[in-house]
Order: C-alpha cells, then structure tokens, then sequence
C-alpha cells in the first residue's frame, strides 16, 4: 500500500487496521471481533430498508460540481493523483463520478468496515507517510471526531506541497452520530478550522431547507417516549417535509443561506503559512 508506514498492523476479513493502539479510542477487539464502532454492523435490517423507501430530507446540493471543480485541479498537479479518502466506507454524496475516475488512485479509509473500506484509519492519528497524497476528502466526518484540529493537521501532514483538500461539515444538523457526535462549525469556524490552507472556494453545500426539515423532524420525535413512537414520528416527518430541500437549489447561494446552511464546503491547498486570526475576521464577506 504507497504511503503506508513500515510498522506491522493486523488484517482483519482482508482489511488492514491501521491505528495507534496507545491513543485511538478505538481498541482492536472493536474490528476483531466486529463491534460497534461509529457504523453499527448488526443494525436491523428491516429498519434499514424500512428509511430506504422513506423520502429523504438531506440534499447536498454543490457535492456533484464539486466534486468536478476538484477533479479539474487534482489533474494540474498530477497525471495520476494519489487520494485519501477519510471516513469512506461507503460512497458519499455525489462521489460516485470522481471515484470511477480510472486516473486517479484511491485509499478509501474508515474507522468502521463497510464496501469501500480498504483500510481502518482514524484521521487523528494517520499512519501514512508524510507528504503523500495530492488530496485528502473528509466529508460528513469532522463533526464525528473528537479533535477536528489535530485531524486537520494530519490532513495537511500527509499532503503533498501544494496538496487540494475538500471538506464538508455539518452546521445546522441534529445529534446524528450518537456517541460518536461532537461539534458543528459556522462558516467563519469551518474557515479557522482550515487556517493551514488557502482557500480555492467554499460556501454552503446543503442549505436552510434541509436545515428545517431536519429541525421539524427532531421537535416531532421529541414529542414520543418510545423508540417507535419516534421511528414512527420521523417517517411522518420525512414524508411531509421532504420537498424543502428543494428551495435549497434556489437559495444556496444567498446570504442568508450562508448564515443558516445545513452544512459547509471548504476547497483549498496546503500552505506553509497559518491564516492569521485577523486575516479570517477580515475575510467575512456576507
């Protein structure tokens, strides 16, 4: 595997599982032995397939062009980029086109197995070589670690000078992640948290629609004691609020929107050189 460190790790269902033991908090009797970790592997199955047929009330409206706009810089560095994936057990939100991109070699990571885990890697502690990869994605993860900074290090650790990364973040988003649910960032947060790097672009990437729908679903299921009652109360709520998030492909680039997201998106490459703390309130621009 280009990139990985020489220590010895162990291999769990062909799977490599890449942690440091003293200071993960994931042990390895969690993949040995397939607990829990973020992904439960042993969830219902007919509750899962029960929300499959539900409408959907998230829409991550800029992930697809995106994801094209990333494409488009990793070929001016490389012929063949090298990309990091964190938080990759399954396909994210409009990755479908960059993934299937022959051009381009992956290591897809988690900290949970799933169809796309090539390799057990918590972002905190990254055992790959320093320098090594033309980009790093991180979507729909920062708000699930317990030190997003130390993450973001290690991201621009293991890049290559002038190294792209792309991270999406939730902001206006309920508990989802249970135990494993720390931190929302407003934009201005999202833009201290990448202080390492020089914005390309960002903004909202699912707007304030989807940010009401999820808000109406939680006060519903607030309002049940049971675990039924609240599966109960979620479905009505998806059912009924589902066309929101449509507004968002009108809005997503208003002001307001960029107070309110649901989420946020930040495009950049790796500096030698921290954004000062002035130089972020300075550039505010709503």
């Amino acid at each position: 595997m280009n990139g990985c460190c020489s220590s010895i790790f162990p291999v769990v269902d062909g799977v490599p599982v890449l942690l440091n033991w003293q200071k993960s908090v994931f042990s390895g009797g969690n993949f040995a032995e397939h607990r829990n970790t973020y992904h439960d592997p042993k969830r219902n199955g007919f509750k899962k397939n029960l929300f499959k047929i539900v409408p959907k009330i998230s829409a991550n409206i800029k992930a697809k062009n995106n994801f094209r706009r990333l494409c488009s810089l990793l070929f001016d560095v490389s012929k063949n980029p090298k990309v990091l994936v964190l938080g990759g057990r399954i396909i994210g939100a409009s990755m479908n086109e960059f993934l299937s991109n022959s051009s381009i070699e992956f290591l897809e990571t988690d900290v949970s197995f799933g169809p796309r885990t090539m390799a057990i890697v918590d972002a905190h502690y990254i055992p790959l070589k320093d320098n090594s990869f033309d980009c790093v994605v991180i979507q729909a993860v920062l708000e699930h670690v317990m030190d997003p900074y130390r993450c973001v290090k290690e991201i621009h650790r293991v890049l290559k000078h002038n190294g792209i990364v792309y991270a999406a973040t939730a902001f206006m988003q309920q508990v989802h992640g249970g135990r494993y649910d720390f931190t929302r960032f407003t934009r201005m947060g999202h833009r201290l948290l990448f202080k390492q790097f020089e914005e390309t672009e960002s903004g909202a990437v699912c707007g304030t629609g989807m940010a009401l729908a999820w808000a109406y679903e939680r006060f519903l299921m607030s309002l049940a004691k049971s675990a039924t009652l609240r599966r109960m109360a979620s479905i009505f709520a998806r059912t009924t609020t589902f066309w929101l998030k449509y507004f968002d492909y009108l809005t997503i680039n208003n002001p307001a929107s960029l107070e309110s997201a649901s989420g946020y998106y930040f495009l950049g490459r790796k500096s030698e050189h921290d954004l000062g703390d002035r130089e972020i309130i300075e550039s505010y621009d709503v």
